[in-house]
């Protein structure tokens, strides 16, 4: 009989209650991805390039343009000066580089800290590389993060810490204290961060976003995942990038080179004029996203569910305890199926099954869209 690499894994939710939701025609705001269109700047010019014969292999760490207007975003963003080409790596998506991260620092028997509701791709890829993770729970209404526990679950064999923020998907935001806490224990344990910052450009109500980037000692000890689907609304494109210090960056290369080689030519030239000719639309993302949040937000606020605070990606969490008494995977079946708005169970995020009656929306979708799903829902 064959056994499996991973015997845990199944098809994700993401693509479950998708598929639900097309079945039976509901408006799917349950998996992560804008309703609306790239931006038309960068739409032409991947069809620019792909017309001047711009098709061919790149190389392996990412075309050099690309490269160095990532740098310079780098700067602008979060006063960090990035050695384009010995520090950028450009990757298929968020999620590859993700993988590779993890291959790159975890051995057989290490332990990687990771915050549930975690993103489900984080464990499949250390379990892959030979290692454990150590689950610490966040809880609503806040998901704030306990240090104290953390330094506790710290262990011989741990290795790294998966850092999420803007966290999906509570949408909750590290502060100051957490940063701080958080280079205490690399700084005493001699721990990697894995710092997942695809919403880095989507907070709200003032908060600003703080990177790995911002700290020289984390920025050392640091991978820091980007995502270019999540700010140019283009996630099939599935273009992202890590960034590292010069020697993890070196070790990041040797794996990536195996997993995708060099990824997607055209779009790394588009990518690049997007960010050298318009680089205003990454600014603008908090405001557009905001907006988006406070509308579905407000249309909600008639209905029986209590909203919990999102402070930045383009997720909304909603307590539903006073709708149903069901646990939130058959909620959130009810719900695509017999009321017409698809969800995501916060529940499948945790390794111990939370019984928070929670679930999540996602509000990267036309006005239209999230006005007709909160009347749905103000009807439950």
């Amino acid at each position: 009989m064959f056994e499996s690499k991973l015997p845990n894994s199944s098809v994700s939710i993401f693509s479950q209650m998708s598929g639900l939701a097309s079945q039976h025609s509901a408006i799917n705001l349950s998996q992560g991805f804008p309703e609306f269109d790239a931006p038309e700047l960068l739409k032409n010019q991947l069809n620019f390039y792909v017309q001047q014969g711009v098709n061919q292999y790149s190389p392996s760490s990412g075309v050099p343009r690309l490269q160095q207007q990532i740098a310079n975003l780098v700067a602008r963003k979060y006063a960090a000066k990035i050695d384009a080409a010995e520090q950028v790596t450009v990757t298929s998506g968020a999620t590859e580089a993700l993988f590779v991260a993890i291959q790159t620092i975890v051995r057989p028997d290490d332990e990687v800290i990771v915050f549930d509701p975690a993103y489900d791709s984080y464990q499949p890829a250390v379990e892959l590389a030979g290692g454990k993770t150590v689950h610490i729970a966040l809880h609503a209404p806040d998901y704030a993060i306990d240090w104290q526990t953390v330094r506790s679950a710290v262990s011989k064999n741990t290795r790294a810490i998966i850092i999420n923020t803007p966290h999906n998907p509570s949408g909750k935001i590290l502060k100051s204290h957490d940063i701080n806490a958080l280079k205490s224990l690399v700084s005493d344990h001699n721990l990697y961060v894995i710092s997942d910052e695809v919403y880095e450009h989507i907070t709200f109500d003032g908060d600003i976003h703080l990177s790995m980037l911002c700290d020289e000692q984390l920025r050392e000890k640091s991978f820091v995942i980007s995502s270019f689907g999540k700010t140019f609304h283009s996630t099939g494109w599935k273009m992202g990038y890590c960034i590292a210090p010069a020697p993890l960056a070196t070790e990041f290369r040797k794996i990536h080179q195996y997993v995708t080689f060099s990824s997607f030519t055209p779009a790394q030239h588009a990518l690049a004029d997007m960010l050298e000719q318009q680089g205003e639309h990454v600014d603008a993302l908090s405001n557009f996203y905001q907006q988006k949040r406070d509308l579905l937000a407000q249309h909600l606020s008639d209905s029986r569910f209590t909203i919990l605070p999102s402070q930045g990606t383009y997720f909304l969490l909603l307590d539903y305890s006073e709708v149903s008494d069901l646990n939130d995977v058959d909620f959130c079946h009810w719900l695509v199926e017999q009321a017409g708005v698809a969800a995501i169970p916060l529940s499948v995020f945790y390794k111990q099954p939370s019984n928070d009656k929670v679930i999540r929306l996602c509000f990267a979708k036309n006005d239209e869209t999230l006005i007709e799903a909160a009347q749905i829902l103000c009807q439950l």
